[in-house]
């Protein structure tokens, strides 16, 4: 979709100067250069109401919604827009919309502050915390924002393509937590163990056992991303069969190394470099937004002066600890210590102060490394 593709990169330019401004750009001004762009990009005719309704109200006492896509006059998406920096993790922006869409018979929800969009699916019966499908950031992985915007397009909610891959997506985060579950628990699951008997015969089942309490295992559901025709003028003309599939996880989605995969050695140097360490070389900033998806839902915590973490409001004593109440906060508090612990280097993404990117602490960690070198 090369129209998407260009209003996401026109996007993250005006970004780029409207950060630079001692001036808060506020929601109109939000809307009028950050969102609509996106929405006409996507094929949707922003002068025609019976397409892109402003304010729209299903009764005439009913609070607006910023945007309903409609077609054929009925509202298919709602958009929600906030202010560029407001904070999307508070729960009344997503709570209030997606209660109205269900009332509304609208399924897909957006919630953006015009450079992170959240995807929500109103009508899955779980709590509202799981009702995100996807989050993705403008400033991180354009690619992936156009991966994830495309299925919002005229055509592809035409087609309800989101909704197929909704179910893959959904069944995928309930058989994940399952298997962390099976493999993460600090006493291997005894059926198991009995399994692997049955295929390892010279080996007993304790020393199976003490294997399986040694390894640490990952799965990786990522779907098969395919490239939309160049040649396509308007998103009207991407067919269902060229639809990039998005990739699981939020702003900066990536392959995780799974079982068997050599991973990055850590080098003594690096263990050494602690999160205040990468405040004073100046990759990491005071206050900087830390990012992290787990389970199909996105966070977001604070990075305090010390080093420290403020997560849901709370502040935690190390990213490792923040990261573990993200999990805790997601699987419950029952949930046990194998599987909440958690490497915060690893878990936490966010802005590198020099570079501009947002790569993992661990990254920048490595950086600051290669720096002293």
């Amino acid at each position: 979709m090369p129209e998407l593709r260009d209003a996401v990169k026109q996007c993250v330019e005006r970004l780029g100067r409207f950060r630079q401004s001692t001036q808060k750009l506020g929601e109109q001004n939000t809307k009028a250069s950050l969102v609509e762009p996106i929405i006409d990009a996507l094929g949707w005719d922003i002068y025609d109401p019976d397409e892109v309704h402003r304010e729209y109200r299903r009764r005439g006492s009913d609070n607006p919604v910023d945007y309903a896509l409609l077609l054929l006059r009925a509202p298919r998406l709602f958009v929600e827009a906030k202010g560029l920096g407001e904070n999307l993790d508070d729960p009344r922006w997503a709570n209030q919309t997606i209660s109205y869409a269900a009332v509304a018979g609208v399924e897909w929800v957006a919630l953006t502050d015009g450079v992170e969009w959240r995807i929500y699916n109103a009508h899955a019966l779980v709590p509202v915390e799981q009702k995100l499908f996807r989050a993705v950031r403008l400033d991180s992985d354009a690619d992936a924002a156009v991966e994830l915007l495309c299925l919002l397009s005229k055509e592809n909610m035409r087609e309800n393509r989101i909704g197929e891959l909704w179910k893959s997506f959904f069944i995928d985060r309930q058989v994940h937590a399952e298997l962390a579950e099976l493999f993460g628990s600090a006493e291997p699951a005894p059926e198991l163990v009995t399994l692997l008997s049955q295929r390892l015969t010279k080996l007993t089942n304790g020393e199976i056992r003490s294997s399986l309490v040694r390894a640490r295992a990952t799965f990786d559901f990522a779907a098969a991303v395919t490239t939309p025709p160049a040649t396509s003028a308007r998103p009207e003309a991407v067919g269902k069969a060229t639809i990039p599939e998005p990739r699981h996880g939020g702003p900066s989605a990536r392959p995780v190394p799974t079982r068997g995969q050599p991973q990055q050695r850590i080098s003594p140097e690096e263990r050494r470099v602690h999160v205040a360490d990468m405040i004073a070389a100046g990759r990491l900033r005071i206050g900087a937004t830390l990012y992290a998806d787990y389970l199909g839902t996105s966070h977001r915590a604070e990075l305090l002066s010390d080093g420290q973490v403020r997560y849901g409001g709370q502040d935690y004593s190390s990213p490792s600890a923040a990261g573990a109440a993200v999990k805790l906060a997601v699987r419950g508090p029952d949930a046990p210590e194998s599987v909440t612990a958690t490497d915060g280097m690893e878990f936490w993404r966010t802005e590198d102060a020099q570079s501009g990117d947002v790569a993992s602490i661990k990254e920048i960690r490595r950086r600051v490394v290669e720096d002293q070198r």
